[in-house]
């Protein structure tokens, strides 16, 4: 008779274990290595986080800027609390700022060219629940598609998706085996706050009403010590949140 999987045991004797001081002194070294090889650290915010648009931003960033993302305490530790502990004069200043979804950028590329780039970077992204609404949608009577176009172009859904459709909200029916709507619909009004149901539909529909875009802040420069910027937006209640460090 063969043996039962439940049976097993399990060692963990082998599991490798990472200590956590160990990890938070290997960060503050690497955050310090980097202020001594580039010439500007910028606080940065990214708002509503996405980890595909950072890591495209991080793409066209790669050898000559890097990015460091989370663990804010252990960050502000690297650079300094106070006048008194600060690696280098001025950065306790930026210590300061490194409260919620606030992250540092350390490059040696011209400061004009770095925040021109910034604010003209954008990435189109699916809306969450509770984000505004960028445009009306009314989606008239007949076979629904996908992506939604005023033209009225696009490929239907299958016919397998019409009960997804009426749970989320939608008064469907299956018409020569195409989910159909019964009669015209409005999705969304611009300026509305979108429901959890409203984002499923826009995303099935194909339609990006959020804007991932990272802002910059205040820098410190070599030689020149803090510059303010503009002030970033923290999420307080993000502030003791200490999320995955997301770096390069």
């Amino acid at each position: 008779m063969p043996r039962s999987r439940r049976s097993k045991i399990t060692t963990l004797s082998k599991t490798p274990f990472r200590s956590t001081k160990a990890s938070k002194q290997a960060l503050v070294n690497e955050i310090r290595a980097q202020v001594d090889k580039y010439d500007h650290v910028w606080v940065f915010s990214v708002g509503d986080m996405r980890n595909e648009g950072l890591k495209e931003v991080r793409s066209q960033w790669r050898g000559t800027g890097r990015f460091f993302f989370g663990k804010g305490k252990v960050m502000a530790k690297a650079l300094g609390e106070t006048a008194e502990t600060e690696y280098q004069e001025g950065l306790s200043e930026l210590a300061k700022r490194l409260r919620g979804q606030i992250g540092l950028f350390f490059t040696s590329h011209p400061v004009d060219e770095t925040v021109e780039w910034f604010d003209s970077w954008t990435k189109k992204e699916y809306a969450r629940m509770g984000a505004r609404a960028t445009e009306d949608i009314t989606l008239p009577e007949g076979p629904l598609l996908t992506p939604y176009n005023e033209s009225g172009s696009g490929d239907p859904f299958p016919h397998s998706m019409e009960p997804q459709l009426r749970a989320l909200g939608l008064s469907t029916s299956l018409v020569r085996g195409v989910p159909s709507l019964n009669n015209p619909h409005v999705l969304c009004r611009k300026g509305e706050k979108l429901s959890s149901e409203k984002c499923r539909i826009l995303k099935l529909l194909a339609v990006q009403m959020a804007e991932f875009r990272i802002h910059l802040g205040s820098r410190w420069t070599k030689g020149t010590g803090y510059v303010a910027g503009k002030e970033l937006d923290q999420d307080e209640s993000d502030a003791e949140k200490e999320v995955g460090m997301d770096e390069d």
